[in-house]
């Protein structure tokens, strides 16, 4: 009688045992829960902690309360001047509202599917509406928001809230980006050859103002230095009169000597002249007075 006492109170426990594990559940500061009824939504918990649910009857279906990262593939975009842009986001939401989610998407790989549709749409929207200068300006700020405050509106219905969407590259495509290259670099070419022309053209006109300056200072260089040698002929020519006119004779012979010097300086020097020639004369007058045997 004892040991089927004991038989039916651990059978109890056991029972109470399975039927608190069947109860009890755990949600982490990092989930939310929505409490299930044969495929039906009862209750969500929001809040982290143990709670409880009907055992067999309800399940519960687990969802992120973190921020969750979207990456969805580029997108070639056609903006308003007519320019293609490869342009590739990402987006970070989190999921406000369980229960809607539930109902809408369920699960959170169908969310990003809808989520990456969404952003994409509205980003042709937007940039079609911009220039390859506006995405490339400071108005790419607020081409951003506005992307965020629509994608955002749209994604409440799901219970999904949008914390950020952002640009990550911005790519003009290859056949564009090597013809906006050649346009550059022709551009580019021009100016410097426009550059050219003008230092050329400034180099000429610098040369020219210092070939007249030049051309000023020699003259009147030429012009000083012509006055300064008339005054100095006329200073010599009046100094040679003085000096004539003191002594005529000595300046005659002063003369000669200078004459011979000039004339009987080289080695090899031969003059053919008669001897009665005024310009032996004064060899001459040593012959008279016998200095030449001296």
């Amino acid at each position: 009688m004892r040991m089927s006492t004991n038989l039916i109170i651990g059978i109890v426990v056991v029972a109470l045992g399975l039927l608190a594990y069947g109860s009890l559940f755990t949600v982490s500061e990092t989930q939310q829960a929505i409490v299930m009824q044969f495929g039906e939504p009862k209750r969500v918990i929001s809040e982290p902690g143990l709670s409880w649910k009907v055992p067999v009857f309800q399940n519960v279906q687990y969802y992120e309360k973190r921020v969750l990262n979207l990456d969805p593939p580029g997108e070639n975009i056609l903006l308003s001047d007519q320019k293609r842009l490869i342009v590739d986001v990402f987006a970070r939401y989190r999921i406000s509202d369980p229960l809607k989610f539930f109902q809408t998407v369920r699960s959170e790989e169908t969310a990003r599917s809808r989520l990456g549709t969404i952003i994409n749409g509205r980003l042709r929207q937007i940039l079609g509406n911009s220039t390859l200068a506006a995405v490339l300006s400071d108005e790419r700020t607020q081409i951003l928001r506005d992307l965020r405050e629509n994608v955002d509106q749209e994604t409440q219905r799901f219970g999904i809230a949008l914390v950020d969407v952002r640009i990550r590259r911005a790519d003009l495509p290859d056949e564009t980006r090597e013809s906006v290259y050649n346009r550059m670099r022709s551009e580019r070419e021009r100016e410097a050859a426009e550059f050219r022309a003008q230092g050329f053209e400034q180099g000429q006109r610098i040369t020219a103002a210092a070939d007249r300056e030049a051309t000023v200072i020699r003259a009147e260089a030429q012009r000083e230095s012509s006055i300064l040698r008339g005054q100095g002929e006329g200073l010599r020519t009046e100094i040679l009169n003085n000096a004539y006119g003191q002594d005529p004779e000595f300046f005659n012979f002063y003369r000669s000597m200078q004459a011979y010097s000039a004339s009987l300086g080289a080695d090899s020097t031969y003059m053919v002249l008669s001897p009665d020639s005024d310009f032996f004369s004064f060899f001459n007058e040593g012959e008279g007075d016998g200095s030449a045997a001296r």
